[in-house]
C-alpha cells in the first residue's frame, strides 16, 4: 500500500494518474452530481493536495498564520488581479447598454450596410458591443434588434443571429475585460495589452469564418421564422428592451451617438495598449510612468467608467443615486463568477505544488507535443466534458501555468498560449452548456437546429482562432 502511495506521489506516471483522476472527479461532481463549480473545484483541490501528500500547513496554513497557504494565495492572487477589472468592465457595459448604445449602433450599421448587408451589420454589432458587455447580457440586449432586422429582410432568423452571436462569442472568449482572458492574464502572468492584441489577431479570422462565412451559408439552409410574440414586442418600439423571455426595459428615445459609444469603448483599449507599447518603445522616464499608470487595466477602465457616468448619465439627466443603483444591479451576478475563478486558481496552485506540472512537462517533452497544442487539447476536453468555458480556462491555465513559467517565452508567445486556451474553451457548445439553451430559446430553434448552427459556429471559431495562434506561436517561439 505504501509503495503504491509513494508511486502516485513521486513518480511522473503516478503524478499524471493523480492529476487525471482529480480532473475526472471534478467532471463527475459538476456534470453528474450537479454541484456548483466553485464548491467542486474547492473540494477536489483540497482532496488532490491531501492525496499528493502536501503538508496541511502548506495547504491551509496554521491556526495562527494562513496568508501564505495555497488556499489563500491561490484565491487571493488571481482575485487581486481580476476582481477590479471584471467589476469595472461590468459597470461600463451596464451604462453603455442602459443608455441605448446598442440601439444607436444598430441604426447606424443598418444604415451603412442596407438590407442586403444586414447580416454583416449584425456581426459588427455583436463584435463592437461585445467588447464591454458579457455574452449572455449581449444576447438579451441585442436579440430584439436581430428580430427587427430579420423581419425587415424577410429571411431566416439564423442568417442575422449567427453573425451577431459570433461577434459576442469572439469578444467574450478572447478580449479583456471579459473573465476568461483576464483570468489567463493572471494565471500565465502576461500583460493584458498583449492579450488584447493577440485576441484581435486570432479572434477576427475566426469571427469572419464562423460568423460571416458559415453564418451566411447555413442561414440560407436552416429556415427559422421570427415568432409572433417577438415581432409584437419589436413593434411596440422597444428594440433595446426584452423579449418574451428577457426583462423589458424602457425605450431610449434619444440614444447617444455612435461616435460617442465607440470612443468610450476605445478609451480603455487605447490606454492599455499605450502602456504596453510604451514599455517596449520608451526609455524609463516621466512619460513612461504616466502611460504605465493610465494604462494599468483597473485605472484605464475606471477612467472609461467615469467618462461614461458623466456623458451617458449625468449629462443626460441621471442622478448619482441612479448611477449607484445601476452599478449595484450590474455587479450582483459577478460574485459567483469570481468565486469560480478563485477556486480554479487554487486548484491550479495545488497542481503546481504537487509537481504534477513538472511531470506533465516531462511527458509532453517525451511525446514531442508543443505546449500550445497541449493547452488547446486540455481546454477542449474540459469544455466538451462539463460545458463551462470559465472552468475550462481556469483549470487549463492552472495546469499549463507552471509549464509556461518554466520556459523563457516572450510576452507575445505567452499571449498566444492564452489564446489557444481561450479557443479551446468555446469549442463544441452542446446540451451541457447553458448558453446553448439560451440561444435555442431566444432564436426559436430546435435542439437539432441549434446543433446545426450554433454548435458548428463555436467549433469553427475555436479551430480557426487556434490555427492562427499556433502558426504565430511557431514563428515567434
Amino acid at each position: 500500500m505504501t509503495t503504491a502511495v509513494d508511486w502516485l506521489r513521486t513518480s511522473t506516471p503516478g503524478l499524471l494518474v493523480l492529476c487525471g483522476f482529480a480532473i475526472a472527479v471534478l467532471l463527475v461532481v459538476i456534470i453528474k452530481i450537479k454541484l456548483e463549480p466553485f464548491i467542486a473545484l474547492l473540494i477536489v483541490g483540497l482532496g488532490l493536495a491531501l492525496a499528493a501528500g502536501l503538508p496541511v500547513s502548506e495547504i491551509v496554513g496554521t491556526a495562527i498564520k494562513s496568508n501564505e497557504s495555497l488556499l489563500e494565495v491561490g484565491f487571493g492572487g488571481i482575485l487581486g488581479h481580476i476582481a477590479v477589472i471584471i467589476g469595472l468592465g461590468t459597470v461600463l457595459g451596464a451604462i453603455l447598454e442602459r443608455s441605448g448604445g446598442a440601439q444607436a449602433l444598430t441604426s447606424k450599421l443598418l444604415g451603412v450596410f442596407g438590407d442586403r448587408g444586414a447580416p454583416i451589420a449584425m456581426g459588427l454589432l455583436g463584435l463592437i458591443f461585445g467588447i464591454p458587455v458579457f455574452f449572455d447580457i449581449g444576447i438579451f440586449v441585442l436579440a430584439p434588434l436581430v428580430y427587427v432586422a430579420a423581419r425587415q429582410g424577410g429571411k431566416s432568423l439564423v442568417l442575422y443571429a449567427l453573425p451577431m452571436l459570433a461577434g459576442l462569442s469572439m469578444t467574450h472568449a478572447f478580449l479583456p475585460p471579459h473573465p476568461g482572458p483576464v483570468a489567463l492574464g493572471g494565471l500565465l502572468e502576461v500583460n493584458l495589452g498583449w492579450l488584447i492584441l493577440m485576441g484581435f489577431v486570432c479572434g477576427i479570422p475566426g469571427f469572419i469564418a464562423a460568423g460571416l462565412v458559415w453564418g451566411n451559408w447555413i442561414g440560407k439552409r436552416v429556415i427559422v421564422d421570427v415568432p409572433d410574440d417577438f415581432i409584437n414586442e419589436a413593434d411596440d418600439e422597444e428594440p433595446t428592451g426584452g423579449t418574451a423571455i428577457a426583462t423589458k426595459r424602457a425605450v431610449v428615445t434619444t440614444p447617444p451617438s455612435v461616435g460617442l459609444i465607440g470612443a468610450i469603448i476605445a478609451v480603455p483599449l487605447v490606454l492599455i495598449l499605450g502602456a504596453t507599447f510604451g514599455s517596449i518603445l520608451l526609455e524609463p522616464g516621466n512619460l513612461l510612468e504616466v502611460l504605465t499608470f493610465l494604462g494599468t487595466p483597473a485605472v484605464a477602465l475606471l477612467i472609461a467608467v467615469l467618462i461614461a457616468f458623466y456623458v451617458l448619465g449625468i449629462r443626460r439627466g441621471s442622478t448619482v443615486q441612479q448611477l449607484s443603483t445601476l452599478t449595484g444591479e450590474s455587479l450582483r451576478p459577478v460574485g459567483m463568477l469570481l468565486l469560480v475563478v478563485g477556486a480554479g486558481a487554487f486548484f491550479g496552485k495545488v497542481i503546481s505544488a504537487t509537481g504534477i506540472g513538472s511531470a506533465l512537462a516531462d511527458a509532453m517533452a517525451a511525446a514531442g507535443l508543443p505546449i500550445i497544442v497541449l493547452a488547446y487539447v486540455i481546454s477542449c476536453a474540459l469544455r466538451i466534458a462539463q460545458g463551462s468555458a470559465t472552468v475550462a480556462i481556469v483549470t487549463t491555465g492552472g495546469i499549463v501555468g507552471p509549464l509556461v513559467a518554466a520556459q523563457d517565452y516572450s510576452p507575445m508567445a505567452i499571449a498566444l498560449i492564452a489564446m489557444s486556451i481561450a479557443a479551446g474553451s468555446i469549442i463544441l457548445s452542446h446540451v451541457n452548456d447553458g448558453g446553448f439553451w439560451i440561444i435555442a430559446k431566444f432564436f426559436n430553434m430546435t435542439v437539432k437546429q441549434t446543433l446545426q448552427t450554433w454548435t458548428v459556429l463555436e467549433t469553427i471559431l475555436s479551430v480557426v482562432s487556434f490555427a492562427v495562434a499556433a502558426v504565430l506561436f511557431a514563428i515567434v517561439s
